[in-house]
């Protein structure tokens, strides 16, 4: 059974919501560690310092900030300790928003809530008012010596939670948004919604894979077995778009003999990943 990363309640108003919250998603991949080629024994990252030329002990190492100059301010793990809060376990909802104005990318890690026993009807209660609202409640939590602002929103007939950047962690690109030179003609835009609307299709998460990562599985299982395994298909080259009407009317070509087929061909990335190991 999957342990809870926290437990304690909601509270809006008066209601308090006693639940247990659950890592609603993790990575899974394939890790491949560092080994000495001569002894096949894993390497481990030594504390080395370079301007004593030696390995250090824990012990030995304290913590911090680089400052614009090169120096550092040196900060003491038990000053860290005085200013780190205490987990809680009360995560209070402070407002709430409309789902439309929170944008994806704010949020961070996500979590599923779920409701002790003796809480399930108030949990019900505000399940149904997102739900019915379209809202979402936007609380405060600290687990892990750590606050988070945190979005609640509906999600396959429960409540998921989701931590958020702040505003100063939502990076900048150069260049990002600038597109007020770009002139399209009506023509194009007309054609390009065409080619979306040809490629819309209901999502379904199951339909999409890791695919790199199903390969090095079968890359590892056919060495186990003493195997050869068939090279993944290089992605065929694509030219530069010198002419858009031409490279849209075309791309429209292509996808409305796909929609003929009785049968839907799998993609080149799909036939790649059930290719078998020879």
């Amino acid at each position: 059974m999957a342990s809870s990363a926290w437990r304690g309640s909601i509270s809006f108003g008066l209601v308090s919501i006693p639940v247990r919250m659950y890592p609603a998603a993790r990575p899974s991949r394939i890790n491949l560690h560092q080994l000495h080629s001569v002894c096949k024994t894993r390497l481990r990252q030594p504390l080395y310092c370079p301007h004593c030329e030696r390995i250090v002990e824990r012990n030995e190492v304290v913590k911090g900030y680089q400052q614009e100059d090169g120096s550092y301010v040196l900060i003491d793990p038990e000053e860290i300790k005085k200013i780190t809060p205490e987990s809680s376990r009360v995560m209070d909802i402070l407002s709430f928003a409309k789902q439309s104005e929170i944008d994806p990318l704010f949020f961070d890690s996500s979590y599923f809530i779920v409701a002790e026993e003796e809480g399930r009807k108030a949990y019900q209660l505000l399940l149904k008012t997102l739900e019915e609202s379209g809202l979402v409640g936007i609380s405060q939590v600290t687990m892990h010596q750590r606050e988070y602002t945190a979005f609640l929103r509906p999600y396959n007939g429960g409540i998921a939670l989701h931590t958020m950047f702040f505003a100063n962690e939502i990076r900048e690109a150069p260049g990002y948004g600038k597109t007020e030179n770009v002139k399209l003609r009506p023509q194009e835009v007309k054609l390009a919604e065409q080619l979306v609307g040809s490629l819309t299709e209901e999502f379904h998460l199951e339909n999409y894979h890791d695919e790199f990562q199903e390969r090095l599985k079968q890359l590892i299982e056919a060495k186990r077995k003493g195997k050869q395994i068939a090279e993944a298909e290089p992605e065929p080259k694509r030219a530069p778009v010198i002419d858009m009407m031409a490279a849209l009317k075309k791309s429209l070509e292509t996808t409305g003999r796909r929609e003929k087929k009785p049968v839907r061909a799998a993609s080149a990335g799909h036939r790649k990943l059930h290719r078998k190991a020879s």
